[in-house]
This record gives structure tokens, sequence and C-alpha cells, in this order.
């Protein structure tokens, strides 16, 4: 996380859903995992990103590379600036090992990527 990024919170709930980094005269949205979500745009529309995006996508099935350069079916399982954690999808399974696996941030879609359907 850069030192002049602007944490932004849903102003239902003041949950965060990522930052805006300054860029120019205009904001760049930047999700949970550090991504880019926007090119410069002004306040309203950066905001607006963000509160549509929401949370969802952390919810969703992605695909971590592994050391030998195979593609390994995760889920995330803690995001913050400081960690972001994922573990192997166990599909719910309460008998299967727990396996987590760090992930540096920001997050690269060559590290780890929304799975492929």
């Amino acid at each position: 996380m850069e030192a002049d990024w602007i944490e932004h919170r849903r102003s239902d709930d003041g949950e965060r859903v990522g930052w805006m980094k300054p860029v120019g005269e205009g904001f760049v949205a930047i999700d949970l995992l550090g991504r880019q979500r926007t090119d410069s745009v002004d306040w309203m529309r950066a905001e607006e990103t963000l509160d549509e995006l929401g949370l969802g996508y952390l919810a969703d099935p992605h695909e971590l590379q592994l050391d030998d350069g195979s593609w390994l079916r995760v889920r995330i399982a803690e995001v913050s600036p400081n960690a972001i954690r994922v573990k192997k999808d166990d599909w719910g399974d309460m008998n299967a090992p727990q396996i987590y696996y760090a992930v540096s941030f920001p997050v690269t879609d060559d590290q780890l990527r929304p799975l492929s359907r």
C-alpha cells in the first residue's frame, strides 16, 4: 500500500472496500487485493466503482500459482494491507487438511487470479 492511498469505506456499513490513489487530477480505484480497478477518474466515479465492486469477489474461487508453475484452486481466507492468505479449496469438507498460503500485497494475476470457468 502506498502512503498517498485514501481509504474508502461504504457509507451504509463503514466496511472498507478499497482505496483511491491520487493520479494527476483524478483517482484510481484500488480493490482490497491492491489491484487497479479503474484508470484515472474523478472522485465520485472512483467511489462508485469501489461501492459497486463491494466484497463479493473475495468469496469467489481463485487460482494460486504454485512454485512449480501449476495452478491450485483456493479461497481467500484473510485480506489486509499487511497480509493476504488463501487456503486450498476443500469444498467445505470438515475433515480435509487446512492448507494455507501467503500471497504478497498487491496481488498480481500471475500469482493469484479469479478461477477460470
